[in-house]
């Protein structure tokens, strides 16, 4: 890990409780214009200190063009999850809903994929359809069962039907 990303972890660590919501932007804001506006990591530590701030409105935006500036296999599933979580508080919870399900359909083998799985059936809840968020939520789960897999994947694919 490079000094960059352990000062920004490190400012991370901070904003547990010890920083308030200006002062963690600012810091944040600080470390990542040494990177500058075309760095996608620098973007999305940006849009994170805004989001974690409580300015969805803010962090939606950066975490766009952050996006867009290209992350790796790493950094784009937090992007996603974190834009879409942004975005279903602000009420565009269609939105969120189609950023989600394209992560899960176009990156099968993704890391973060249960954690999008996670936020899909959050935002399916908000939606009204609690059937489809339990199956979501419980194929992520089932592989991880010791027992009953089969069972609880094939339940699951039932509540959509």
């Amino acid at each position: 890990m490079d000094d960059w990303q352990q000062r920004i972890d490190a400012i991370w660590n901070d904003a547990s409780g010890t920083l308030v919501d200006d002062e963690l932007i600012a810091r944040i804001d600080a470390i990542a214009a040494e990177r500058g506006d075309d760095d996608a990591q620098a973007v999305l530590e940006r849009a994170g200190a805004r989001d974690s701030a409580g300015r969805p409105d803010e962090a939606v935006p950066l975490y766009e063009r952050a996006l867009r500036l290209g992350l790796d296999d790493e950094n784009r599933p937090q992007a996603v999850i974190q834009m879409a979580s942004s975005i279903r508080n602000l009420g565009d919870n269609a939105r969120a809903l189609e950023l989600l399900e394209a992560e899960l359909r176009d990156h099968v083998d993704a890391p973060y994929r249960d954690e999008v799985a996670a936020f899909l059936a959050l935002a399916l809840v908000s939606a009204g359809d609690a059937g489809r968020a339990a199956s979501v939520a419980l194929l992520a789960l089932a592989p991880h069962l010791r027992r009953y897999t089969r069972s609880v994947t094939n339940y699951a694919r039932e509540l959509l039907d």
